[in-house]
């Protein structure tokens, strides 16, 4: 093969920054990848480089915490930038799915789910959120109630979800999905960030545990995927939809395994992101009165009737205080990718072999960028404070063509349920700290308590 110019410009780079820190201090940086982005990017700047092991054991890792270094991963470099180990350790539990697939197979899925996530579409399934939210708000009456905002938003994103995509009252199947998902869910992150790891044939515990969750939900799904295929008139937008999705070019449809993967990966991804973003948002508003009561007044001027997709453009303010609990607690605190080829991240040469994690948690916080970083603050997210931000400076849904296809479906729900639920009642966080931990996405540590009452 001739070398090309591109080619000698990459040699000439210099490799990023090794990590400084000593190993036993690493490992639980690794281990709590939110904060720990922090502490490597004050150790070493934005792009760093981790050796944990050797390279058959595990692979070389470059940490990148800039804009630039995250548009050259996902957007300029996306194609030579496949899937990581955390993608590989989901496939193999629950199937390919357009999340986890790899390169060359995603593009026809992408190309058939495409239209179905549009902000238009998404408006067809997504007005199921407003009603779940009247639901919890009713529950919660007038009194001064003490609630877990955690578990309220997981029993409000799970009753929209269940209805949104299955067609179901998940209030009476809660185990669907608040017990077998995450188990999975944590089993594939616990086994992608071992060094060493038993192999997958190995029916230890905590692997038969994780195929039963799958088992339980692929069974769920295709329950109800074989139900709207016999009566096209049941309420399961969703699935309906995923049925109807053919890819353009080809014509092809997906099979009925494919919308069962599907399935699965909306509910795992859409609840958990969901539930912890509404958390967040209410939480930051109990803190705020200010920002709270912009919020309610803006809904209370839509009237007293429900709040529908269509409203979203005259709720500004809502959805610039949930871009701001997005750039506080994003629903990913990083996301991997594992270049194929040396490429140029940020003015330094990652090789190729290496897992490079794309560090959202550590980008969104950061002072260099950000005035005020760990302000909870909306104003910064109007329209003239947003004018001449960096693109790759608030990427909450990744970026580039693998950017989250549900991204128009979380803020359209988010946005209907927090309208909704503050235009009736007030909160009064009870709790100073909002603590985070990773065991896949982003959650809340423990419960986050609040005073409810209704508004007068």
């Amino acid at each position: 093969m001739v070398a090309t110019n591109e080619d000698a410009g990459l040699t000439a780079l210099p490799l990023p920054p090794k990590n400084p820190l000593p190993y036993r201090q690493l490992l639980p940086l690794v281990r709590n990848f939110h904060t720990g982005q922090e502490v490597l990017r004050q150790a070493a700047g934005p792009v760093i480089r981790l050796k944990l092991g050797p390279k058959w054991m595990i692979p070389q890792i470059v940490v990148v915490t800039s804009p630039a270094g995250i548009r050259d991963i996902l957007g300029r470099n996306h194609a030579v930038a496949e899937r990581c180990r955390v993608h590989d350790e989901v496939r193999d539990l629950g199937g390919e799915s357009l999340f986890v697939m790899l390169n060359d197979p995603w593009v026809p899925r992408r190309r058939a789910l495409q239209p179905v996530f549009t902000k238009p579409s998404v408006r067809g399934f997504g007005g199921h959120m407003s009603r779940a939210a009247e639901m919890v708000a009713d529950r919660w009456g007038a009194a001064d109630d003490r609630v877990d905002l955690d578990e309220e938003c997981r029993r409000l994103t799970m009753r929209s979800l269940g209805r949104s995509i299955l067609g179901l009252d998940l209030d009476a199947r809660a185990d669907v999905i608040a017990g077998p998902l995450p188990v999975a869910a944590s089993y594939a992150a616990d086994r992608a960030l071992k060094p060493i790891r038993a192999p997958r044939w190995f029916p230890s515990p905590q692997r038969r545990r994780a195929n039963a969750a799958v088992a339980t939900m692929k069974a769920v799904t295709l329950d109800i995927l074989q139900a709207c295929r016999a009566d096209p008139s049941r309420d399961a937008p969703l699935v309906h939809a995923l049925i109807g999705a053919t890819d353009p070019e080809t014509g092809l449809a997906l099979s009925d395994d494919d919308i069962c993967n599907e399935l699965l990966v909306f509910m795992l991804a859409g609840h958990d992101t969901t539930a912890t973003l509404l958390t967040y948002a209410l939480w930051a508003l109990g803190h705020h009165p200010e920002a709270q009561d912009r919020v309610a007044a803006e809904a209370s001027a839509l009237g007293d009737r429900r709040i529908t997709p269509e409203d979203i453009g005259r709720l500004n303010y809502t959805v610039q205080v949930l871009n701001e609990s997005l750039r506080l607690c994003p629903p990913a605190a990083g996301v991997g990718r594992l270049a194929l080829r040396d490429v140029e991240i940020d003015g330094y040469r990652v090789e190729a072999g290496t897992l490079v994690g794309v560090g959202i948690y550590a980008v969104h916080r950061d002072p260099a960028l950000w005035d005020r970083p760990l302000e909870f603050d909306p104003d910064r997210f109007s329209p003239e404070n947003s004018r001449d931000r960096d693109r790759w400076q608030f990427v909450p849904f990744a970026g580039g063509p693998r950017a989250c296809i549900g991204q128009h479906f979380a803020m359209l729900e988010a946005t209907l349920a927090l309208a909704t639920l503050i235009r009736s009642h007030r909160i009064d966080s009870i709790d100073d700290e909002f603590p985070l931990e990773t065991p896949y996405t982003t959650v809340a540590a423990g419960p986050i308590w609040a005073r409810v009452r209704r508004r007068v």
